[in-house]
């Protein structure tokens, strides 16, 4: 995933390009450039590295312009050197592009190119989109250029093109990666994502599939490759630009996990009536008659939403009695899934733009199922192309590693579960007004247990230096395991594992020694003292633990040895919803021993935010 901005207005170009990839260097941090456009032609800066480097160019050599696009690269092709950095030129130099995804007939498309005598300066496959753009351009301009260009290419991209040949416009194209359109006062905006330009403009439009926009300073116009009109509708952003800042935390991470309270209160507000006792999903678009019939759930999701898709798969069987699959994104659609007439697809996804997580909903909905959205981003692919949505309310989310869309997700699910209750007749109008009882007090829960969880500073200066980690839980905590191995060796580069519990004596008990901590996650539900016995086990092999058990229960204290274990207790919730606690603690064991170790907790080497190509 790369970051793209592009910018036509009033403003001072180069601030407004510096400050959107700024905010979106979390999308991509290997390299960066920016090009800008006047009347003597275009002028390119581009820096390995992370963005820092480019802003030390441009005041070393300044570049100015009239209008420009600018870029932060992940490297999917070419090594991520400053020759390798977007924006890319034709061999004129007068078209100038930049590039998100993978085109995948590039080799063949080049070779095409050189042996008419193309001659290429980068390993990318997006200098080829220029090239061809070059060859295209005739006395139509470069919108017309870039339709034939794009009739060639195969794959998944977002393309945004300037040319000197066509001056005062910024052509962009999608075909898989995100492209949102800003709309500003006699001044418009092209970007990857709307953090980027939000604090310029809150009315944008996102592209679909095979859409292009041509932006000029009089306006935008839509049409699809073809060039047919397409009719857009502007929507409303309603975040905060100042929610994309860090608010005086040290990174964006610690300001997201501090945030969770705040993103599970507004996930669930206007969404259920205690007095009632009933939930109110109003976009689901999926009527009453067909959730009635469903006979099978499948939940599909890729990375941390995979773990809440399977935290979803317990509260869906437990709540509304319906057997539920669970499947990854990037296996789903390659299996030929056998799709049952009543079936009902939940796909979760932050972003709204993963790419496998889109390719197995429509998977999911050619085989005829029934589709609804968990989301983050109102107006993003996976919401329009799926029949209803259930959007999370986390705001954006700019560290790497998922922290409040995670847990944000986890209340999501839990309403949508309750909502198949209710509908399906599984759950009385009395039980819901207790589950929502429960679901109104968890924002406070979750403020407790960030309180709560900051001895885990002190648990990393402990262990910040092992290896490998063995995170254990169980049931509907089993997921939790899961997830806090993730968040360990996304951004501390630490080995961990997570199991259920149950599994450790079929294999990893092997690797259990003084060196190797295990994280017990045991709150007070009904399969604690199975917890116990597996801590006892560890215990055995010398291993050290941190168990996270439940505030007011000493019952593992009496297994934990002072010296060499440490016990964290979390304020108390229904078990469906011991999840959303425990995850807390995971999270700030991940990020103080990231913190310790001098890893870079936004940016963790090798990752993106969202995964738009394969």
């Amino acid at each position: 995933m790369c970051g793209i901005i592009g910018y036509i207005g009033s403003k001072p170009v180069v601030p407004v390009l510096i400050d959107g990839l700024r905010r979106m260097e979390y999308r991509g941090y290997d390299s960066a450039g920016v090009a800008l456009v006047s009347p003597e032609g275009i002028a390119l800066r581009r820096s390995a590295g992370k963005l820092i480097n480019l802003e030390n160019a441009i005041r070393t050599d300044p570049v100015d312009g009239l209008y420009g696009i600018g870029h932060t690269r992940w490297a999917t092709h070419g090594r991520p050197t400053e020759e390798n950095a977007h924006p890319h030129r034709d061999c004129t130099g007068r078209i100038v592009v930049v590039h998100n995804g993978i085109i995948e007939n590039y080799l063949e498309l080049k070779h095409e190119l050189q042996q008419q005598g193309h001659e290429f300066k980068t390993e990318t496959d997006t200098e080829i989109v220029a090239h061809l753009v070059e060859r295209e351009m005739k006395d139509d301009g470069l919108d017309a250029a870039v339709r034939r260009a794009l009739a060639l290419m195969r794959g998944m991209f977002a393309i945004v093109l300037v040319s000197v040949e066509d001056p005062e416009k910024i052509v962009a194209a999608r075909n898989g990666p995100p492209i949102v359109v800003g709309l500003g006062d006699n001044e418009f905006f092209v970007a990857s994502d709307i953090p980027a330009i939000l604090s310029h403009t809150r009315d944008v439009v996102f592209l679909g599939d095979e859409e292009m926009a041509v932006i000029t300073r009089s306006g935008v116009q839509f049409t699809d490759f073809a060039g047919r009109p397409v009719s857009k509708t502007s929507q409303r952003v309603l975040w905060d630009p100042i929610a994309a800042e860090k608010g005086g935390h040290k990174h964006f991470m610690l300001k997201e996990i501090y945030e969770q309270p705040t993103a599970a209160q507004d996930t669930i507000l206007g969404r259920v009536s205690l007095d009632r006792g009933q939930i109110f999903l109003d976009n689901l678009n999926i009527s009453d008659e067909t959730l009635r019939a469903v006979q099978k759930v499948t939940i599909i999701a890729c990375g941390t939403s995979w773990h809440a898709a399977l935290v979803g798969k317990y509260l869906i069987e437990a709540v509304a009695k319906v057997p539920v699959e669970v499947d990854y994104g990037s296996e789903y659609r390659y299996r030929d899934p056998i799709v049952g007439k009543h079936e009902l697809a939940i796909v979760i996804t932050q972003s709204g733009e993963t790419a496998d997580t889109l390719a197995a909903l429509r998977e999911a909905r050619r085989k005829g199922a029934s589709s609804i959205a968990i989301c983050n981003v109102v107006g993003s692919m996976a919401t329009r192309e799926a029949d209803g949505t259930v959007h999370t309310h986390a705001g954006p989310e700019i560290g790497v590693a998922s922290t409040k869309a995670f847990t944000s997700q986890l209340v999501a699910l839990q309403l949508l579960a309750l909502h198949l209750a209710q509908v399906r007749g599984a759950l009385s109008a009395e039980q819901i007004r207790a589950h929502i009882e429960a679901l109104l007090a968890i924002p406070h829960i979750i403020e407790q247990a960030v309180k709560a969880s900051a001895g885990m500073e002190k648990v990393a200066e402990r262990f910040y230096n092992r290896t490998d980690f063995l995170f254990l839980g169980r049931g509907i905590n089993y997921p939790i395991a899961l997830e806090g191995a993730l968040k360990l060796k996304e951004i501390s580069y630490i080995h961990a594992e997570g199991y259920p519990a149950g599994e450790m004596k079929h294999g990893p008990i092997a690797l259990i020694d003084e060196r190797m901590p295990v994280v017990a996650i045991a709150p007070d539900d009904h399969v604690f003292e199975k917890m116990v016995g597996n801590v006892q086990e560890a215990k055995a092999r010398g291993g050290s633990v941190i168990a996270i058990t439940t505030a007011g229960d000493e019952r593992m204290r009496g297994v934990l040895d002072d010296k060499a274990d440490v016990l964290l207790a979390m304020p108390r919730t229904t078990d469906l919803l011991t999840p959303i606690v425990m995850t807390i603690p995971l999270q700030l064991l991940a990020y103080y021993i990231a913190v310790r170790r001098g890893c870079d907790v936004d940016q963790p080497r090798n990752l993106a935010k969202s995964v738009t190509v394969e």
